[in-house]
């Protein structure tokens, strides 16, 4: 179950980027369960969406544990590295496209109160957090937020944009800009516009009142299937964390599970 919820090449990835364990200067304490271990029961509870008291007993660590655990790597910002190394090893390899970018956003509801969540409105107002992506020709996910239901797609563009990380090539210096950026009509502002261009990507939002609707996926359709890959990850179907950076850390799970399996084929 550990070997095939961690393959050995991603554990090789995220050995890179987990924090040495700490050290108890008067000695004594209980053993401390493998990292491994740990690892494969996280990513058994965000795919699964058990919660940490279901954890079977098959990983070795229990749900308290593993839940520590969890805490402690996500305030070191490991699930963010190890995405990066992920995108990293695609950008050496040549396998992320640049050439056009989709940008989206999707709800989730919030069944506990916390940071980060507001009314939805497409939700009756109920409580729900957005999950915001830019996303490669391809589909795979380079950044990723989140924030509040309420909070406009508008105003997630630009920390988005500037939230790339300079990503390896195949041949040349890192890269963190694309080359077009697709949008849908949330999107439709001069500023942004202006900003983008300001940037050297070039803007394909769409305008409201101007463009027929039935081809608005042309472009687009690739970040629309990533957020259904999201619903792969059953722990974001609700949040269920009432700390933003919880939440935050295993939609950072999922896009660095989407990316592995590309780098897998």
């Amino acid at each position: 179950m550990v070997e095939r919820l961690v393959p050995d090449e991603l554990w090789e990835l995220f050995q890179r980027v987990v924090p040495e364990a700490p050290t108890r200067p008067q000695g004594g304490g209980r053993r401390r369960h493998g990292d491994r271990q740990v690892l494969a029961a996280i990513i058994f509870v965000a795919t699964s969406g058990c919660t940490w008291a279901q954890l079977p007993p098959v990983f070795g660590p229990s749900g308290a544990t593993a839940h520590r655990r969890f805490t402690e790597w996500t305030r070191a910002r490991v699930w963010a590295k190890l995405h990066r190394l992920v995108l990293d090893e695609l950008g050496s390899r040549g396998e992320l496209d640049w050439s056009r970018c989709a940008i989206d956003s999707v709800n989730m509801r919030a069944l506990k109160r916390g940071d980060l969540t507001g009314p939805n409105p497409v939700d009756r107002g109920k409580k729900g957090s957005k999950i915001h992506l830019i996303t490669d020709r391809q589909g795979l996910p380079l950044s990723m937020a989140i924030s509040g239901a309420n909070t406009h797609d508008s105003q997630a563009l630009q920390p988005l944009v500037a939230g790339i990380p300079p990503i390896r090539s195949r041949r040349g210096p890192r890269r963190r800009r694309p080359g077009k950026l697709h949008g849908d009509k949330g999107y439709d502002y001069a500023h942004l516009r202006r900003w983008l261009r300001q940037r050297g990507i070039v803007h394909r939002l769409a305008r409201r009142d101007m463009e027929s609707s039935q081809r608005l996926g042309r472009h687009r359709w690739q970040v629309e299937r990533t957020m259904a890959w999201l619903a792969g990850c059953r722990r974001l179907h609700r949040r269920y964390e009432r700390k933003a950076d919880h939440f935050l850390a295993f939609a950072g799970i999922a896009c660095t599970l989407i990316c592995y399996r590309q780098l897998t084929k």
